[in-house]
């Protein structure tokens, strides 16, 4: 767990397929929410210049609240490790073959006969017990680093900006007397866009992926338009 450099930090944050995976979320995130709001507004029948305030709302205080809710996720972790760190600091400190016994244990739990269990936990105490303490008792292979805290609140945010200006942009250059279904058909298309590039860096199951996108998405999409429509 030692320290790592800022750019090798962004590089192994990038091609981590969890991180892909969320970034596709939000930018699908950012269509559907973007879409219903403008679609919803349309339905009320606001004007161009309406929809234009209300969609650059919709994005802002949607990368805002993308952003912080994954920065808060992260660094929620991130403390819960720093803690778990310190109570395994001091486990070993002052209970180190109560620390050896529940390693024992664990790998015992794990299929290993109880003399190659105890072989293995005398090996991992010798070398590193506090790594060892950390990936047996809470799971924790990697520290979250507080630039990962910030990579990935900055990159969540930035994932829902480019998925909501698709919609914005639709509904910017398209006038709306052309009719709402070419929009909500562009929409849905660069949904299902992002849903196939999301699932296939991400290692999703594609089609899955799309399905799941464009049943929520149509739904919210018609949802927000009849509410507008019945509103006013």
């Amino acid at each position: 767990m030692g320290g790592r450099t800022l750019s090798g930090e962004l590089r192994d944050y990038l091609g981590d397929a969890e991180t892909r995976r969320a970034w596709s979320l939000a930018a699908q995130d950012g269509i559907i929410s973007t879409a219903g709001i403008l679609l919803g507004f349309s339905g009320a029948g606001a004007s161009p210049a309406t929809l234009a305030i209300a969609g650059t709302a919709a994005i802002v205080a949607g990368m805002l609240t993308v952003g912080g809710a994954k920065w808060s996720e992260t660094a929620v972790e991130r403390e819960a490790q720093l803690r778990a760190i310190e109570d395994e600091l001091t486990d070993l400190r002052l209970q180190r073959d109560r620390e050896r016994v529940e390693l024992v244990e664990h790998y015992e739990r794990k299929g290993l006969s109880p003399g190659l269990a105890e072989q293995v936990a005398d090996e991992l105490m010798r070398r590193s017990p506090l790594k060892a303490a950390l990936e047996s008792e809470h799971g924790i292979f990697r520290l979250t680093s507080g630039a990962e805290v910030v990579i990935s609140g900055i990159g969540a945010a930035i994932a829902f900006g480019l998925g909501a200006a698709i919609p914005f942009a639709i509904a910017y250059y398209l006038p709306m007397d052309i009719g709402i279904g070419v929009i909500v058909f562009a929409v849905l298309v660069s949904l299902t866009f992002v849903s196939i590039v999301g699932a296939r860096a991400g290692r999703m199951h594609v089609p899955r992926t799309i399905l799941r996108s464009l049943v929520i998405g149509s739904v919210t999409i018609v949802v927000s338009y009849l509410v507008g429509q019945i509103a006013f």
